[in-house]
């Protein structure tokens, strides 16, 4: 099974960064595609089965993911207020009150945020006052930012990748080990204290 998910992803390799790129632009219409797991997908097909294709995918990886914050921004200053109707009312207003308060700084700290909430900022902020440029210069930073250490700590990871396995299976080892040992220190513990008890008895019930 393994084997035929890695020649299916060799066999489009050369398509990958684009599938990666189409992708990331379906998350700014707020469909159910994760963000995070593509960019860290990207980095992992970089360090592994595509390192040819490093520079493509990180490409792919943050244009898609700043063009998806353009539509997610666009879509709210099309639309405004029909998407309190859309999404919840409740939520919208939290978002919102969080973008007049914190303005700009809410576009760093809501990227760092999935699930929707990431997407409701920069609609927010489009049905609001934030100019277009002001909005492509400062989510551009934090996209960069972002997208770029999510795309870093994949591609360690896939170079290192037997060292971690090693060192998690070290570890999970040593884990099992401390915890055989608690059990048996437990199970000598009662069953000592049980004794204990027992002979208090017959000791009182002796004349």
């Amino acid at each position: 099974m393994m084997e035929s998910w890695v020649v299916w992803l060799c066999e489009l390799g050369p398509y990958a960064p684009l599938i990666i790129f189409g992708l990331l632009i379906v998350t700014g219409f707020s469909l159910p595609v994760s963000e995070d797991l593509l960019l860290l997908a990207s980095g992992a097909l970089a360090s592994t089965l595509l390192p040819h294709l490093t520079v493509q995918l990180f490409f792919a990886a943050f244009l898609g993911s700043y063009f998806s914050d353009c539509i997610a921004f666009g879509l709210g200053r099309l639309f405004g207020e029909k998407l309190h109707q859309v999404k919840s009312a409740k939520q919208m207003n939290r978002l919102s009150s969080f973008y007049k308060k914190y303005g700009i700084l809410t576009l760093f700290v809501g990227r760092l945020i999935p699930f929707g909430f990431r997407n409701g900022i920069f609609m927010c902020a489009g049905a609001g006052s934030m100019r277009f440029r002001t909005f492509l210069i400062s989510d551009g930073i934090a996209c960069l930012g972002f997208s770029g250490l999510l795309f870093f700590l994949a591609y360690s990871a896939g170079k290192n990748y037997e060292a971690l396995a090693s060192s998690v299976h070290q570890a999970s080892l040593a884990v099992g080990l401390v915890v055989l040992a608690c059990v048996a220190a437990l199970t000598v513990y009662f069953i000592t204290k049980k004794k204990r008890a027992h002979q208090t008895e017959v000791n009182q019930i002796s004349p």
